[in-house]
């Protein structure tokens, strides 16, 4: 897969067929279904959400960086993003070929339906590339009482 293919499509096709399997399981909500969003390619990665029944996960795909790895599912690879640095794990062996997902809620049950599912998802992606906010300046040093009466500059 080349940075210039989105891979939405085959990520879907891939979970769609999982989802065969997983739909059965007390686990799934059967009110949601698989979609693959918002993914964009970032810093030779691709990365977007990937909704399911059962789970909503970030997702990442190799797109040219050197230190994408493969992982197993019991491996987890730290990736900074401008929000700060997270970790993701290894998933199975598939179609898709080597990817990566961070688990951000599991499972999906409190989502009545896919707008909210999505909203949720597409907030998750908007907080992932946000820069965070600069600190509040500190307050500027308080002069003590005697500094401020007799005119002295205030004391560290």
């Amino acid at each position: 897969m080349t940075s210039r293919e989105d891979p939405s499509a085959r990520i879907e096709a891939e979970f769609r067929r999982v989802a065969g399997v997983m739909g059965e399981l007390p686990i799934s909500n059967p009110a949601l279904a698989v979609e693959a969003l918002g993914f964009r390619p970032w810093n030779g990665l691709w990365v977007g959400t990937l909704l399911t029944p059962w789970t909503l996960n970030l997702m990442l795909l190799p797109a040219g960086n050197g230190e994408f790895r493969r992982l197993g599912p019991d491996e987890s690879q730290v990736w900074s993003f401008p929000s700060g640095d997270y970790g993701f794990w290894g998933g199975p062996a598939s179609a898709l070929g080597p990817y990566q997902t961070c688990p951000l809620i599991s499972p999906v049950h409190e989502f009545a339906d896919q707008p909210s599912l999505r909203e949720a998802a597409t907030a998750a992606l908007e907080a992932l590339m946000a820069e965070p906010k600069p600190a509040a300046a500190a307050p500027e040093a308080l002069r003590s009482r005697r500094a401020f009466l007799f005119g002295r500059a205030s004391a560290a």
